[in-house]
C-alpha cells in the first residue's frame, strides 16, 4: 500500500507475510536499498522459519517439546508438529486470552498441555505481535509429579527415620551425661562422696558436671568434718580422764582444721597464774609434749576481754603462755579462750605458717570445739573432785578403824602401800589396783563392830573372844555389801585371813580360790602388825619377819608373792640379821593367823616364845 510504502523509507525494515493456501505461510524482510529514495528499488529475502525456531533437521527443542508460531491473524508461520493444520483449528478454538494462556488437547490418543504466549514485535518491522505456541505430552508433564508420587512414601519413611536416628543420637547425648549425673547422685546418696563424674561433652553438661563435682567436693569436706567433729565430740565427751582428753584434741585438731600446730593450754585451778602447756609429739607412740609456763594477770584479762577469740602476731606483744613457740616457723596463733560457767579453764591455739591461711570455717569448727572442750574438761575436773572425794572418804573410814586403838594407828594406810607396791610387781590392771587399794583401806573395817577392849586386851584371850575377832572379815564384808560399787572390794575384805593351805578363816580358802587381792594383803597386813608394836608385845624387826614369810610361803602365804614381797624388803635394803636357834619355835596355830595376836597368850594355842619379841 502507498503507505506502507512511505514506512519503507529511511533506514527501517518491515516483516512481511505471505498466507498460501495449503502452503506454509513465507516470512519476508523488505529494506530500501537507498534509504533516501525509495523509488530506486527494495531488497527482500524470505527468512528460513524453520531454522529461525530450531526446527529443522536439527531440532533443538528440548525433549517432548513442540513448537508452533501464529502470525497476529493466527496463520501458522512455523511448526514442529507433523500435521499442524488440525492442531491449529483446535487450538484457536481453545485460545480464549488474547496475549497468554494454556489449554489441553489431544492428537493420535495422546494429551497434551500447551502454554501460549505473545512475542512482542517492535513497531519499526511494522508487524503486529506473534504467538509462541509450546506443547508437551500430558504424561510427560506429570511425570516428575507421579515419580514424586512414587518416592514420596519411601521420602517420608526415609525422613522419619533420618529424624529417629537423629533424634536418637541427640538423646543419647543427652542421656549419656544424665544418667552419669544420675549415677554419681546415686553414689553420694548411698555415702560414697568421694565419687566425681566425668563429662566431656563441651556442651552444658560438661559444665553442670563440673558445677557438679564443685559441689560434692563440698560436700564432702563438709561431711569428713562433721564426721571428724562427731568422733573428736565422742571422744572427749566419753572419756572423764583429763590427759585422755587433751592428748584427743591436740592430736586431731590438726587433723580437723588447716592449722600448722595446735597448741592447748590448761590454767591450774588451784593456782591460776600457772598453766600447763600440752603439744602433740612429732613422733608417734610418744608422750604429748608437757611444758609449765606462768599466765600474767594482764593476759588473763586479755582473755578475758576476748571471749570469743583473737589473733597473736609472733612478731609482737607475745603471752608468756606461747613464748615457747616463738621459734618454730610459726607467725600467727588464733587464741580461743575455754570458757565453762564464766571461769576460764586455759585456751586453744592454733598456729598458722601463713595467717591468709585462716578459714572462717575453721573459727567456727574451732568455737564448737572449745564448747566441746569445755564441757569435757568440766566432766572430768568434776570426776576428778568426786573421785578424790571417795579416796578421802576411804582415808578417813581406815583412820576411824585404826582410831579405835592407839596400838594401830596408822596401820591401814601402811598396809595399803605395801599391798600396792605388791601388786605393781605383779603386772595387774588398772581396775584391779583401784579394787585392791580401797580393800586395803577398808580390809579391817569389821573390827568396828568389836569391842576396843578385846582389841587391845594385854592378857590371855577366851576363846569367845577370840571367835569374836575371827569375825571381823565377814562384819566388813556385811558393811560393805550395800555399797554396789565396791562389790569386786568385797572378797579382798573377806579372804585377807584366808590360808594358802586351807587353814585359815572365815572360809576355809585354798590356793587360787582366794583372790590374788586377798593373798597380796595377806602378807602386806601380817608383815605390818608383827614389825608393829601391840600392847602385848613389841613389835618384830624386818629380819624376824622375813624369816617368818620363808617358812610359812606355801602354807599360810602364797610363795609367789611371799617372793616378791621378799624382793622388795631387800630393795628397800633392810638390815636381816641372821636368826638366833630357838627365836621362833612355831608359826602354826590360831594365833599365827590373826595379826593382831600373833605372839599373844591364847588359852589352849601354841604360840611364839614371848622372849622372841
Amino acid at each position: 500500500s502507498l503507505r506502507e510504502w512511505h514506512r519503507l523509507s529511511g533506514e527501517k525494515t518491515a516483516v512481511w507475510t505471505e498466507i498460501q493456501s495449503k502452503l506454509p505461510t513465507r516470512v519476508f524482510m523488505i529494506r530500501s536499498l537507498y534509504p533516501s529514495d525509495p523509488n530506486e528499488g527494495f531488497l527482500a529475502a524470505e527468512i528460513d522459519t524453520a531454522f529461525l525456531w530450531d526446527i529443522g533437521a536439527e531440532n533443538t527443542l528440548p525433549p517432548m517439546t513442540e513448537i508452533c508460531i501464529l502470525d497476529h491473524s493466527k496463520n501458522l508461520l512455523a511448526s514442529s508438529l507433523p500435521d499442524p493444520e488440525n492442531f491449529l483449528v483446535e487450538m484457536l478454538a481453545k485460545m480464549k486470552s488474547p496475549h497468554s494462556g494454556h489449554f489441553s488437547w489431544e492428537n493420535g490418543g495422546d494429551e497434551f498441555i500447551s502454554a501460549y504466549w505473545d512475542i512482542f514485535i517492535p513497531s519499526g518491522f511494522f508487524s503486529s505481535n506473534w504467538t509462541v505456541v509450546l506443547s508437551q505430552p500430558r504424561n510427560y508433564v506429570l511425570a516428575p509429579i507421579s515419580d514424586f508420587k512414587k518416592i514420596f512414601t519411601l521420602v517420608v519413611v526415609a525422613t522419619f527415620l533420618v529424624i529417629v536416628l537423629l533424634s536418637m543420637i541427640h538423646i543419647r547425648r543427652s542421656l549419656v551425661p544424665l544418667n552419669t549425673l544420675k549415677e554419681g547422685t546415686r553414689l553420694i546418696a548411698a555415702g560414697d562422696l568421694t565419687s566425681r563424674v566425668k563429662i566431656t561433652s563441651r556442651d552444658e553438661f560438661e559444665d553442670l558436671a563440673a558445677s557438679f563435682n564443685t559441689m560434692t567436693n563440698k560436700i564432702e569436706k563438709q561431711f569428713n568434718t562433721l564426721n571428724k567433729m562427731t568422733e573428736i565430740d565422742r571422744a572427749i565427751l566419753s572419756s572423764l580422764d583429763t590427759r585422755k582428753i587433751i592428748h584427743t584434741v591436740i592430736n586431731a585438731t590438726d587433723d580437723l582444721l588447716s592449722c600448722n600446730l595446735t597448741v592447748l593450754c590448761i590454767i591450774d585451778s588451784k593456782n591460776t597464774n600457772t598453766t600447763s602447756i600440752y603439744v602433740r609429739s612429732g613422733d608417734q607412740g610418744k608422750e604429748d609434749q608437757i611444758i609449765m609456763s606462768n599466765i600474767t594477770l594482764r593476759e588473763l584479762q586479755r582473755l578475758v576481754a576476748d571471749k570469743e577469740y583473737a589473733f597473736v602476731h609472733m612478731n609482737g606483744d607475745i603471752p608468756s603462755y606461747l613464748e615457747a613457740f616463738a621459734n618454730t616457723g610459726i607467725n600467727s596463733f588464733l587464741v580461743l579462750p575455754i570458757y565453762q560457767r564464766e571461769k576460764l579453764l586455759g585456751t586453744l591455739n592454733m598456729g598458722y605458717i601463713s595467717p591468709d591461711s585462716v578459714l572462717d570455717e575453721d573459727i567456727d569448727h574451732a568455737r564448737q570445739l572449745v564448747h566441746q572442750i569445755a564441757v569435757a574438761l568440766s566432766n572430768s575436773k568434776l570426776i576428778e573432785e568426786l573421785d578424790e572425794l571417795n579416796w578421802g572418804t576411804l582415808e578417813a573410814l581406815a583412820r576411824a578403824v585404826d582410831a579405835k586403838s592407839p596400838w594401830t594407828a596408822g596401820h591401814s594406810q601402811r598396809v595399803t602401800n605395801l599391798a600396792l607396791e605388791i601388786a605393781r610387781a605383779l603386772g595387774p590392771s588398772q581396775t584391779e589396783m583401784d579394787v585392791l587399794h580401797r580393800a586395803a583401806l577398808l580390809h579391817d573395817i569389821g573390827k568396828l563392830g568389836i569391842p576396843a577392849a578385846i582389841l587391845d586386851k594385854p592378857t590371855t584371850l577366851e576363846v569367845e573372844e577370840f571367835r569374836l575377832i575371827r569375825e571381823h572379815p565377814r562384819m566388813g564384808a556385811r558393811i560393805l555389801e550395800p555399797i554396789s560399787a565396791y562389790s569386786e572390794v568385797l572378797p579382798v575384805v573377806l579372804q585377807h585371813h584366808e590360808r594358802f593351805d586351807g587353814r585359815g578363816y572365815p572360809n576355809c580358802l585354798s590356793g587360787d580360790a582366794i583372790t590374788l587381792g586377798a593373798r597380796i594383803l595377806a602378807v602386806a597386813d601380817v608383815y605390818d602388825a608383827l614389825v608393829s608394836d601391840r600392847p602385848y608385845r613389841t613389835g618384830w624387826t624386818p629380819q624376824q619377819a622375813a624369816e617368818l614369810f620363808r617358812q610359812e610361803a606355801g602354807r599360810q602365804f602364797d610363795p609367789l608373792v611371799v617372793e616378791v614381797f621378799l624382793r622388795i624388803l631387800a630393795q628397800k635394803k633392810e638390815s636381816v640379821r641372821p636368826i638366833e636357834t630357838g627365836m621362833i619355835k612355831s608359826c602354826v596355830g590360831e594365833a599365827s593367823d590373826n595379826p593382831d595376836l600373833a605372839g599373844r597368850p591364847l588359852l589352849g594355842v601354841p604360840i611364839l616364845k614371848r622372849e622372841s619379841w
